[in-house]
């Protein structure tokens, strides 16, 4: 059974102590420093005022590039297939020839 890890995060000036497995740490604290980057990006961009509006700017961009990058592996693996079809076509035909 893996050890727990007890840490604490800092978003948004508030501290949120977490209980996770050992390798999810570099993922977190990455995540939550990103998290921090975007928030000064925001505030330095535009007149916000509250963190809650702030941190829901940064859910939703963050909610977007996930979704950008699904439909961009989408895309990419749509136009593999329709290659590989392609190439099936190609060998199917010298074949029967």
């Amino acid at each position: 059974m893996s050890e727990k890890l007890k840490i604490k995060l800092s978003i948004a000036n508030r501290v949120y102590p977490l209980t996770i497995t050992p390798n999810q740490e570099e993922g977190l604290r990455k995540a939550a420093k990103n998290i921090e980057a975007m928030i000064k990006q925001f505030e330095q961009s535009y007149s916000v005022q509250d963190k809650q509006d702030v941190l829901a700017m940064c859910a939703l961009q963050f909610a977007s590039q996930v979704e950008q990058k699904t439909l961009d592996k989408d895309y990419a693996n749509e136009t593999v297939e329709l290659k590989l079809d392609a190439l099936n076509d190609l060998l199917d035909a010298h074949l029967n020839s």
